[in-house]
């Protein structure tokens, strides 16, 4: 009975060798994410959760560790030359035993290996969210102007605003995270006062305004291309969206950013113009 009990691990003995083996597992995780380029997409939840769990995995080892090195720390007996030499050779076998048993990339035995994979789990890259994605594209930018024909409505022209107006469902999602970040413009070009009031009712409608950070006032209307023009120049944004290449042009020596929207393949018209088939598509979530 004396020899079974010496010679099977203690619970607390195999919690101690777990978590060494989950420490390892740990850095080596750490290591590959803090050399990659996903670090820039962490935000400060991801890395108080890493900052978390590697506290957690120190706290609980040294409150193991420490009863057992209490015991320890007991008076030794003087050894003899021979039971040394001994003790030395049994101490070195023992270390290159344990060096030898752990594989190079801490693979688990089957015991381990649910705990592992929480680990991995855990490290898994993030994604970012469609918010990180808007504020990230558009630099940080605080003021922005839009045109609508195009890029946020289904109509192209003037003359089929006159008819109908609809709004593109798969824009409203970016048209809410750039409100959140940054003070939006709408403008166009209309032949007509109804023309107005149908542009108007059809963001409504599509509850563009229900957000907060778009209202009625900030939908402007002129009758000419000059007149859009003109609008963003006193605006002065950080970034203007439109579908006519004239304009980008016009406006590439006075806006830093501007994007080119054209459902053909666009070309970029100046090193500060980008370019997209869409405005959802520039920022990653078109279907």
């Amino acid at each position: 009975m004396a020899e079974s009990s010496s010679s099977s691990p203690s619970p607390t003995e195999e919690i101690v060798r777990l978590i060494k083996r989950l420490s390892a597992y740990v850095a080596f995780k750490m290591s590959n994410l803090f050399s990659t380029s996903t670090i820039r997409n962490l935000d400060s939840r991801s890395i108080g959760a890493i900052a978390g769990l590697a506290i957690a995995v120190i706290f609980t080892w040294r409150a193991i560790r420490t009863p057992g090195e209490r015991q320890r720390r007991q008076p030794k007996r003087r050894m003899q030359p021979a039971e040394t030499s001994n003790a030395a050779a049994a101490a070195a076998a023992a270390a290159q035993s344990n060096v030898t048993s752990i594989p190079p990339e801490f693979s688990s035995p089957r015991e381990d290996s649910a705990a592992l994979d929480v680990v991995d789990q855990f490290f898994q890259p993030v994604k970012p969210t469609l918010g990180q994605l808007v504020r990230q594209k558009l630099s940080e930018g605080r003021k922005v102007t839009c045109r609508l024909l195009g890029v946020i409505l289904e109509e192209s022209s003037p003359e089929e605003l006159q008819k109908q107006v609809t709004v593109k469902s798969s824009v409203l999602e970016v048209l809410l995270e750039i409100t959140k970040c940054c003070d939006l413009y709408l403008m166009e070009r209309v032949l007509d006062d109804e023309s107005e009031a149908k542009v108007l009712q059809a963001l409504e409608s599509a509850g563009v305004f229900t957000s907060g950070g778009l209202i009625k006032d900030k939908v402007l209307f002129c009758s000419t291309e000059i007149g859009r023009t003109s609008f963003v120049r006193q605006l002065e944004p950080d970034w203007h969206i439109d579908t006519n290449p004239e304009i980008n042009t016009q406006l590439a020596r006075f806006i830093k950013y501007q994007l080119h929207v054209s459902a053909a393949k666009p070309e970029r018209l100046a090193p500060n113009v980008f370019a997209s088939q869409s405005l959802e598509q520039f920022f990653g979530c078109a279907s």
